[in-house]
């Protein structure tokens, strides 16, 4: 299956909330007709109107034989939503899924058998090109279907193969969810730089900055992130005071964040139960 395939056959998004939105935004950057895109949704944003405006089908009739589903809704809606798009099992359409916590095997039972089906979990940096997403096929995808995903995930940032799974509650904790990890750091450096008394606007700039120049510098530089904190770290000095406090063995960001992410993959798991 290419790229080919796919703007004749058309892609189908079954759900267009924001992550729907965020991949959709980056494939029509990155090229995708609008005619090759059939998007169901019943509450559609005033930004997916205003693709049908542009030539997006929006619930309409489907095309007769999509070459990719993208299951988009969210978990506890999907038994309901699967239905409508269920008739493309079988083999010859191949499914992408990108809700936490329902499993290959749960798509497998509900589209039939032979069903090429990808279960991944992007995150809304895909909006701007900065995603990262993980993905994992069942025993029908090939080789050619994987790299179709990941030659459409490359146009919104990186992708990784797992190994097995059982990893995707884990990827879901860490890179699904770690977004809103990091604005809420943003917003915690901003109320604590108001706090030592900035002005709440200037406290908010000084910390959006600092959180995406860091990010990107992380991603950029050849040292890993222990040596980048121990080049900004002087003896003895401001950021040494502060990072006495975050590198707390017991109260410190490491523990914190490790029941944040333990939470976050206890709660993927249940969703798939």
């Amino acid at each position: 299956m290419t790229l080919e395939d796919l703007y004749r056959r058309g892609l189908v998004l079954l759900g267009c909330g924001k992550m729907g939105s965020a991949m959709l935004e980056g494939w029509m950057a990155g090229g995708l007709p609008a005619g090759s895109v059939w998007v169901v949704d019943p509450h559609p944003s005033e930004w997916l109107c205003s693709r049908a405006g542009d030539g997006v089908h929006l619930n309409d009739d489907f095309p007769e034989n999509p070459a990719i589903v993208l299951l988009a809704v969210k978990p506890q809606l999907m038994e309901d939503a699967l239905p409508q798009v269920a008739r493309f099992g079988g083999g010859g359409t191949l499914f992408i899924s990108i809700a936490a916590g329902k499993t290959l095997a749960y798509f497998a039972g509900r589209l039939g058998r032979g069903t090429p089906i990808i279960r991944s979990i992007p995150n809304t940096p895909a909006a701007v090109g900065r995603g990262i997403t993980g993905l994992i096929g069942n025993g029908e995808v090939r080789e050619s279907h994987l790299r179709l995903a990941e030659t459409l995930l490359s146009s919104i940032g990186q992708s990784v193969r797992l190994d097995d799974e059982s990893q995707m509650d884990a990827v879901t904790a860490v890179s699904g969810s770690g977004p809103a990890y990091v604005f809420y750091l943003i917003e915690a450096l901003a109320a604590a730089g108001e706090a030592q008394g900035l002005p709440p606007a200037m406290a908010l700039k000084l910390a959006r900055a600092t959180v995406a120049g860091a990010g990107h510098l992380a991603e950029q530089a050849s040292e890993d992130p222990a040596q980048l904190r121990v080049n900004v770290t002087s003896p003895g000095g401001t950021t040494a005071a502060a990072l006495e406090v975050l590198m707390d063995a017991e109260t410190g960001f490491a523990p914190l964040l490790r029941r944040a992410v333990a939470a976050a993959t206890d709660r993927g798991r249940e969703l798939g139960r």
